[in-house]
């Protein structure tokens, strides 16, 4: 279960009580009200990652061994809100390509599903909960981008997961970042660069989405983050597509 911060929900006035109340306004003045929303933490299929536009080592975490602070990578996995599942049936025994499928999960014909868990992944889940489990999504849409970040705490930096969606018509590219990150502390950091991860993403109608993750390290034990995404339409004209606002909590 997560907490989906949607700042889209009293821009469309579908929450009054939320615009009325006084239960917590962030730093760019408007306040924001929580709901929960299931997620999950699911499998890529291997022949499904050419078609796919996003990392497929996107979730990392920090070695900690010997206090170690190598980054490691866990391979083909990601978050998928409960309302983008789309169920299905399989009589495949392994319909899923991946190399942790027949590791975490185990067939039995007889069961409906026809899967189970394996004590390999629940121990896997158990040892490595703390840096994969999701508490937070943010949300904001700016002239039918929608921008969703979902922040990790790693130990020593946080993981930060970007997802951009075209929900419009128009073709749209992504030209440029502009981060402001906080900490604490008092110390308040500009990042600029051209696009994002080395690319400069194109959102079409075709496709739509586009995703990534990054990292970022504090001077405190916390913080927050904000910033905007420079897009251009295929007229040339540009606009400034807002990131929502969101906190670097150590946990």
């Amino acid at each position: 279960m997560a907490r989906v911060y949607d700042r889209d929900v009293p821009n469309k006035d579908l929450n009054r009580e939320s615009e009325e109340s006084s239960s917590g306004y962030n730093h760019v003045g408007k306040e924001v009200k929580s709901h929960t929303h299931t997620f999950y933490q699911v499998l890529i299929d291997s022949r499904d990652c050419p078609y796919v536009r996003t990392q497929t080592e996107a979730v990392t975490f920090l070695g900690n061994q010997d206090n170690s602070r190598s980054l490691y990578a866990i391979p083909g996995l990601d978050y998928v809100a409960h309302e983008d599942i789309i169920p299905y049936t399989t009589t495949e025994k392994q319909p899923i390509a991946h190399e942790l499928f027949e590791k975490f999960l185990m067939y039995d014909p007889e069961k409906d599903p026809p899967f189970s868990s394996r004590e390999t992944l629940r121990a896997w889940q158990e040892r490595n909960h703390p840096w994969l489990e999701l508490s937070d999504v943010h949300k904001e849409t700016t002239e039918d981008i929608r921008v969703t970040v979902i922040p990790f705490y790693m130990g020593q930096r946080w993981r930060y997961c970007i997802r951009l969606e075209n929900l419009g018509e128009s073709t749209v590219q992504l030209r440029e970042r502009h981060w402001r990150i906080f900490s604490l502390s008092g110390q308040l950091e500009t990042v600029r660069g051209r696009g994002v991860v080395g690319q400069e993403p194109i959102l079409s109608k075709a496709q739509p989405a586009f995703q990534y993750s990054s990292h970022v390290s504090l001077q405190s034990p916390c913080g927050h983050m904000w910033g905007t995404f420079t897009m251009e339409r295929d007229n040339g004209v540009s606009f400034e597509c807002r990131i929502p606002p969101f906190s670097l909590e150590s946990k």
